[in-house]
């Protein structure tokens, strides 16, 4: 199977990932902060993962805070927020659900506004400034890339004239973590939100948010953290505030893993490598009369996702298609459907391809094989 899925998340991982993971559960049987043999060693590497994430996103002052799955921390950093005095909030064209359907749920106490993007993709930062104006921004949540096409958004330009208002700013990096180099610090990010299994290279079951601590982000999920047990408030001390329960602690020390293979790797080449496969897959792409691509914009600049359309062929009926000749690739909507809307793929969606660093020259012969024998046979 070529595997053209990394959107959703990279596979395959870095080998230390796997031998982590492994060694962490034969040698260590405590849990962080609740007592146990191997207790200090768990510690320690939540310790150094956190250190970690601060370094690759330059933001020695944030706090990490871990959650199971990048949309809990997307739902805590919302739902938080929304319990202060926030009421107009602006979002991209090309959010996930994670980030809309919380917004919908609290559709008749916040006004919802999306930012200016031009027809081909571009921001439009004067109009936002224009729309800033009009109604200022309470907070501003931008994907740092979108799943659906891969644009990278100016998420420190539209975040630096959202602080003209003081608002809230929020990053969803579950695309870019680990690929595309932000200075969370210098782009005026409150939160920036990461999924340890995608561009981080890690598990699933790890992800979380660096926060902000000059921003007051109230409480929506209470239990216990192992500390001030006897308080029946969760503790003022981060980042025991936000993680309640018991944390997945194997993931961690995939993720920890991964990050140091990113560290050894660098960034820059690991956006390099990535590319480089993005353009191998275009070539390929390109050579098909029955093939258009959606939002290709050259002035722009991509992570390692694509989406298309064949004509004559649904989407759903592609992703069978794909499967049958061992491809695999993601159709339908990604859940983004403010994106497809945005682009004009609405209901149907696209079929998506997205490269990692990892691919092989196995999975583009094989793309290209299954790409001809679907021309010779619609």
């Amino acid at each position: 199977m070529a595997y053209f899925n990394n959107a959703a998340t990279t596979y395959p991982k870095p080998a230390a990932v796997y031998e982590a993971m492994d060694t962490f559960y034969r040698q260590n049987a405590g849990s962080m902060g609740r007592g146990g043999k191997g207790e200090k060693t768990g510690a320690e590497i939540v310790a150094e993962t956190r250190m970690m994430l601060k370094e690759l996103l330059h933001a020695p002052s944030h706090e990490v805070i871990f959650t199971p799955t990048a949309t809990l921390a997307l739902n805590m950093i919302i739902q938080g927020m929304l319990k202060t005095n926030i009421k107009n909030v602006y979002i991209t064209p090309f959010e996930h659900n994670a980030v809309t359907r919380v917004l919908h749920a609290y559709k008749d106490q916040i006004n919802v506004q999306v930012l200016a993007v031009n027809s081909d993709c571009s921001f439009d930062l004067e109009r936002i400034g224009y729309q800033f104006a009009d109604c200022q921004p309470d907070m501003v949540i931008m994907s740092h890339a979108s799943n659906v096409i891969g644009l990278i958004t100016p998420v420190a330009e539209v975040f630096s004239l959202a602080k003209n208002y003081n608002a809230v700013t929020v990053v969803d990096m579950a695309q870019t973590a680990g690929l595309v180099d932000l200075d969370i610090t210098q782009a005026k990010c409150d939160f920036a939100v990461f999924a340890g299994h995608k561009t981080l290279y890690g598990p699933t079951g790890v992800s979380g948010f660096l926060l902000n601590p000059a921003v007051d982000l109230p409480t929506v999920l209470y239990g216990g953290t192992g500390v001030d047990s006897a308080n029946q408030d969760m503790p003022e001390n981060l980042p025991a505030r936000y993680e309640m329960g018991t944390p997945n602690m194997m993931a961690i020390a995939g993720l920890h893993a991964g990050l140091v293979e990113i560290k050894n790797m660098t960034v820059a080449d690991l956006h390099m490598k990535e590319k480089v496969n993005r353009e191998h897959v275009l070539k390929i792409l390109k050579k098909h009369d029955f093939i258009t691509l959606v939002g290709i914009n050259d002035s722009q600049d991509y992570v390692g996702v694509i989406s298309f359309v064949i004509n004559g062929i649904s989407s759903d009926s592609a992703a069978q298609l794909f499967n049958r000749l061992n491809i695999d690739l993601r159709t339908g909507l990604q859940c983004a459907p403010l994106a497809h809307k945005f682009l004009g793929t609405y209901p149907a969606g696209t079929i998506r391809i997205s490269v990692g660093a990892y691919n092989s020259s196995d999975d583009f012969s094989q793309l290209e094989a299954a790409l001809e024998y679907i021309e010779d046979n619609i």
